[in-house]
């Protein structure tokens, strides 16, 4: 089939290096416009760029698709199918009708569940043992459209935000190579969503990542892993924020025996404990211990490396 690619970031690079791969037509690659990105601010491309650019595709980057001269650019393609993979704009009921086959999407959930912006964090926020993907024939709704093919992937228990998008993305590019000679065949059977059991997810922002020490040690060890690597997980500390990179929750029962403050005497955010390589923070139930973090302004670093530019005390308060 003849194939506009439409994506803009690393989870989309799988899917469009299969397609290509596989040996598809791919007349052209639609993707967000450069960004100034860095301390210099240069300007950077997409990473579907990047991957497009490497195989002599065209690449066509509208600041608004939906404007008459962009949707006259993707007419002229003559596709015979729109590929989407996290591309970052809406698309109008005109260019979803456009190709012969319409527009599939490449979306990292197990549809119904998790429509949205950001369904591979929160899957891992909400402690899901199983996540997946989904090819889903476009409409006029977000994630709305009826779902074509399905595959279903294993969450570990330390899984991260990051780990799993790589395992998704994988799982996307090997699907949608599946999907499409059984589309272009005709046959996929679409099923329709059961709006009932839909959930949405809202796009990730920074402040979601602040933590409240008043939940669970279990609630934060799952933001933590599930907002890595961006937004990330942060705490304030001394009016500057400080980041988490890695932590596990440790049960109270564990920490009675050590900790220099003991549960019952701690609000929830106080350093109950201070070792070589980690420190211990009430949480609202259990605590959290803290392996890895990143100060404001400065690297990503061990607990062990922060300690000695940092120094921290038990009785501290953070979050204030």
């Amino acid at each position: 089939m003849k194939i506009v690619f439409m994506g803009t970031p690393d989870f989309a690079v799988s899917a469009l290096q299969a397609i290509i791969e596989a040996g598809h037509e791919v007349a052209a690659v639609v993707t967000q416009p450069d960004k100034p990105r860095g301390r210099g601010r240069e300007m950077q491309a997409t990473p579907v760029k990047v991957c497009a650019l490497a195989h002599d595709i065209p690449v066509f980057q509208p600041v608004k698709i939906r404007e008459p001269e962009a949707v006259g650019t993707l007419r002229a393609y003559g596709a015979d199918i729109f590929v989407v993979a996290a591309f970052g704009q809406i698309l109008t009921e005109e260019i979803l009708t456009m190709p012969r086959y319409g527009c599939v999407n490449i979306h990292a959930s197990l549809l119904p569940k998790y429509r949205g912006a950001a369904p591979i964090q929160q899957a891992v926020i909400d402690g899901e043992k199983v996540s997946g993907v989904t090819i889903m024939q476009m409409d006029r709704g977000i994630d709305t459209g009826d779902i074509l093919m399905k595959a279903e992937v294993p969450i570990a228990d330390r899984e991260t935000g990051d780990s799993l998008h790589d395992k998704l993305a994988a799982a996307g590019a090997r699907l949608i190579t599946e999907a499409l000679p059984l589309i272009e065949r005709g046959e996929v059977t679409p099923v329709k969503q059961n709006d009932e059991e839909a959930s949405y997810v809202r796009t990730l922002r920074k402040n979601m990542g602040r933590i409240d020490w008043q939940q669970d040690a279990v609630t934060l060890d799952r933001l933590i892993r599930g907002l890595l690597s961006w937004p990330g997980a942060f705490t304030v500390r001394g009016g500057r924020i400080l980041k988490i990179w890695e932590a596990e929750p440790v049960t109270a029962e564990e920490m009675r025996p050590k900790a220099k403050i003991l549960p019952e005497e701690a609000e929830p955010g106080t350093v109950a404990l201070v070792e070589r390589d980690a420190f211990y923070v009430r949480t609202g139930n259990g605590f959290m211990k803290i392996l890895a973090v990143q100060p404001e302004g400065k690297k990503r670093m061990a607990v062990s490396d922060f300690l000695r530019g940092y120094p921290v005390e038990a009785g501290e308060l953070l979050g204030a």
